[in-house]
């Protein structure tokens, strides 16, 4: 069946999911647009991996409504799953196949017809021909990674569902992978992923930010950072631990944060902030500087001032 032609791809109101008295999704209203990379952050247990499921129809949502893919979230569920590729934080194809065996398997489960077809050109489409023959538990983290990306693009769908897709893997590997996603998501395809990794979270088109459960921000980077309305300063020198907790209790100064040889001190009052930073640093060989409040410092702020619900799951 052909998916309805929307504006939004994933379009939701006001999700919540409880796990026993754990309120893992708290009121969660999230869209995303056709061919938009959309960036889902937040720390483990922050309810990320549980709101992409309640999107795609995985998980029927306790209140709350939406649309994936133009199919309501509750009862057209079935026809989202057909359309929607998901590919989660585990590895899950068989080891002892080749490449190719797992993705002729796959196709077999979609019960799609001309699988040899398919097969090859999802191959081809992953650079993953060279490679069709070998057997899958022989190969290195990236080439998995791209093996689980071609089993979830078999069936072309419009829309990617990708929970930490490059965890445990290495920086080339994740260079190409992101790549890899700029390109489908030019040809229009949707892509939600979440994601651990700040630099990953700057190539997204746009951003959302979930701390246990809560939906605390989202628009693109540069509007997520504006709306914190922070003021940074790099302070570069000896000493900075010492400095940092010294910094900590200081008026004006909301967070501080040591980044490999220098300390970023943050906050929301900006005159107190730049007072803190100056009488800390005055007779010290340390440089001071005013710098981008970055995402990074940003996350930290969010996640540093959200409210533990108990350790709910992921």
């Amino acid at each position: 069946m052909t998916a309805p032609a929307t504006e939004n791809v994933i379009d939701v109101q006001n999700l919540n999911k409880h796990f026993g008295d754990k309120h893992v999704v708290n009121d969660v209203s999230l869209q995303v647009a056709r061919g938009e990379i959309f960036g889902f952050l937040g720390p483990n247990g922050s309810g990320k991996t549980t709101s992409i499921r309640l999107m795609c129809g995985l998980l029927t949502p306790d209140s709350g409504t939406g649309t994936c893919l133009g199919y309501d979230i509750r009862r057209e569920s079935a026809q989202i799953k057909r359309n929607v590729g998901y590919m989660t934080q585990r590895f899950s194809y068989w080891e002892d196949l080749t490449i190719r065996e797992n993705l002729d398997f796959v196709a077999r489960i979609y019960q799609m017809r001309n699988r040899r077809e398919a097969v090859d050109r999802s191959l081809e489409g992953l650079g993953l021909q060279s490679r069709a023959n070998q057997l899958t538990g022989s190969l290195s983290g990236g080439w998995k990674q791209r093996l689980a990306l071609a089993a979830c693009m078999l069936h072309e769908p419009k829309l990617l569902l990708l929970d930490e897709p490059t965890a445990g893997v290495d920086p080339t590997a994740r260079r190409d992978f992101w790549e890899e996603l700029h390109r489908l998501a030019a040809r229009g395809i949707s892509v939600l992923v979440s994601t651990h990794y700040m630099d990953e979270a700057e190539r997204c088109h746009k951003l959302a930010y979930i701390a246990y459960g809560k939906l605390l921000a989202k628009g693109t980077a540069r509007e997520v950072i504006e709306a914190q309305d922070l003021r940074t300063w790099a302070i570069h020198g000896k000493h900075l631990s010492k400095l940092s907790e010294q910094l900590r209790s200081a008026p004006g100064v909301d967070q501080t944060v040591v980044f490999g040889s220098a300390l970023h001190a943050s906050g929301r009052d900006h005159a107190a902030l730049e007072r803190a930073v100056r009488k800390a640093t005055k007779g010290t060989p340390l440089v001071i500087e005013e710098i981008d409040t970055g995402l990074e410092d940003v996350f930290i702020y969010l996640m540093s001032h959200s409210k533990d619900n108990f350790g709910a799951p992921s």
